[in-house]
């Protein structure tokens, strides 16, 4: 019999008992441990051992039959089944010192992202990071569902198949009857294609339209590194109180990036007026627009503008948008519209690196969309963002803290900025210390001069009570910073 001191478990390890278990068990196995024939203790034995619910370790051991890790003798109990998955029969080399000269054959540096996120921020208290998840608001029990839902017989195939360069119909379909219409987008099968998040549409995009580039200053750190990764020119346009000016577009360009809805990261809007103005120029000057619509969703205090691509009549504008912000950013799933021959080129570009997002997750997300589920988590993530929101405004102006830009119609962050001279990633550095998380702005400047004293404080993951402290103590470490 396997002895009971074989078995522990790591306080640490995610997951149920009986998954920790399982997982225990399995790996026994997997690393020679457990070998074919050997009996495990009783289920009685080892939950006492364990300190847990006898019960627990009987579906663990249940489990683990269904698996063909285990077989059950009868009164005799469980033992390892001959038919377990069996360790390797060779023991793994130690590599020596390569002899590869890696910079020699890895090229051009790829340009880093710019911004970075602490992995643990769920434990920071006063956490105005951005970008990240509310668990207490997300609808898990639905969204668990449907993904039970999908893995169901009915949509098997929408799971498991193998679609080449295609996308779920069914996702496909609910975002073109639903979700664009809502931008004032009407757009067939043809003009719409499913990508790994909006990071991945802009990717597709920047690779397929050659030529000098303009893009915004400040603006999303990650479209810069990706310009710079596929080289040519690139201009950033300095954006004012509504966004980027059309008339300080160079001659010669040959694509236009912007966030013209919720200005990233300033959250300013593009006007009508200039929008119209950025339209009549690309078709003057025969360049497009690629328009990330991101948090458009997040509009509680308005209804949102319309979107640029529900504007163009003359086939000049690319569509970029994402359910990172309404679901959860690790969700990865966003999606192009465009022109058939464009789509056409992106969806022949994307099959080469990765076929087709996952279908499991497409499906999952098409049922959550088509039930309903969707619209209930807009409604209830705006309700507390209102919420947060109000109270974030009312505890900056009650500490003089000056805000540079907020979006008109909602969103889940502030532009903030410093007084000249504080340097924020120091600021930052100091407040995380304090378990305060803010993001310091100039990662999002272009150029070598970027100004060190801006600041961004979102309000999608901070509950509304902690807020007021959070506020005070960034008041309390900026007149410190300010001190000679």
């Amino acid at each position: 019999m396997i002895p009971l001191d074989s078995f522990f478990l790591d306080p640490g390890q995610p997951g149920t008992l009986q998954a920790r278990i399982q997982a225990l068990i399995a790996r026994g196995i997997l690393d020679g441990r457990f070998r074919p024939g050997d009996r495990l203790p009783s289920s009685r034995a080892l939950a006492r051992h364990l300190g847990i619910s006898r019960i627990t370790v009987t579906l663990a051991y249940t489990e683990l039959v269904a698996d063909d890790y285990l077989t059950a003798r009868g009164r005799s109990g469980y033992y390892v089944s001959v038919n377990a998955p069996e360790p390797p029969a060779f023991s793994p080399g130690r590599p020596g010192p390569s002899s590869v000269d890696w910079p020699a054959r890895l090229g051009p540096a790829i340009p880093s992202l710019g911004i970075e996120k602490p992995g643990d921020w769920p434990a920071y208290r006063f956490n105005f990071i951005y970008g990240q998840p509310d668990p207490t608001l997300f609808d898990s029990a639905n969204w668990r569902l449907c993904a039970v839902m999908a893995l169901g017989k009915r949509d098997f195939l929408a799971l498991a198949a193998d679609r080449y360069d295609q996308d779920d119909p069914d996702l496909v379909d609910i975002i073109a009857r639903q979700t664009l219409p809502r931008r004032g987008i009407l757009a067939g099968p043809d003009n719409i294609l499913i990508t790994l998040g909006a990071q991945n549409a802009l990717w597709l995009a920047a690779q397929i339209l050659a030529g000098p580039a303009v893009i915004e200053d400040p603006g999303y750190p990650s479209l810069r590194a990706i310009l710079a990764a596929r080289g040519g020119p690139v201009t950033a346009l300095p954006v004012d109180a509504e966004g980027l000016d059309p008339a300080l577009i160079p001659p010669g360009t040959r694509s236009v990036f912007t966030t013209a809805s919720h200005q990233c990261p300033t959250s300013v809007t593009m006007p009508l007026a200039r929008r119209q103005a950025l339209l009549d120029r690309a078709e003057a000057d025969d360049f497009l627009v690629i328009e990330d619509d991101y948090d458009f969703e997040m509009s509680f205090l308005k209804p949102p503008s319309p979107a640029l691509k529900s504007l163009d009549r003359r086939g000049r504008v690319i569509h970029v948008g994402s359910f990172s912000k309404s679901i959860f950013p690790g969700l990865r799933l966003g999606w192009l519209v465009g022109p058939a021959p464009f789509i056409a080129r992106a969806r022949a570009l994307r099959a080469l690196a990765l076929r087709h997002p996952p279908g499991h997750l497409q499906r999952t997300t098409a049922h959550f969309l088509t039930l309903g589920h969707y619209d209930a988590l807009i409604r209830r993530m705006g309700r507390a963002y209102a919420d947060r929101r109000r109270t974030l405004e009312t505890e900056l102006a009650r500490h003089g803290l000056p805000v540079a830009g907020s979006g008109t119609s909602g969103g889940s962050s502030l532009w903030m900025r410093a007084p000249e001279g504080t340097d924020t990633a120091r600021l930052a550095a100091g407040l995380a210390a304090q378990g305060v998380l803010i993001e310091p702005g100039h990662p999002f400047f272009a150029g070598p001069d970027a100004p060190r004293h801006f600041y961004r404080l979102a309000y999608s993951s901070i509950p509304a009570a902690r807020i007021p402290e959070g506020v005070a103590l960034i008041d309390r470490a900026l007149a410190t910073a300010a001190r000679p």
